[in-house]
């Protein structure tokens, strides 16, 4: 099992929305993607935002990028932000 879920990453993520406003994310996909992409990042060099240290699996990229997305250490915009 993933920890933490994707349903808490999507909680996290969509925490500062506005009530009415549309949710930044709607699916596992969105989550998905937007950790792949900074898992890249970090493979290519990017230093980690979170204590490395800390995290379980710290040397997988993709484990890193899930926590620093449920710190709130990185964001994902929504298509009127970017």
């Amino acid at each position: 099992m993933l920890h933490p879920s994707y349903s808490d990453l999507m909680k996290v993520v969509n925490s500062e929305v506005e009530p009415g406003e549309a949710p930044v994310v709607n699916s596992r996909y969105s989550i998905v993607m937007a950790t792949s992409k900074r898992a890249r990042q970090i493979i290519a060099g990017e230093d980690a935002l979170v204590n490395v240290r800390s995290v379980k699996n710290a040397t997988k990229p993709l484990s890193v990028a899930v926590e620093e997305l449920n710190q709130g250490k990185i964001k994902i915009l929504s298509d009127e932000d970017e």
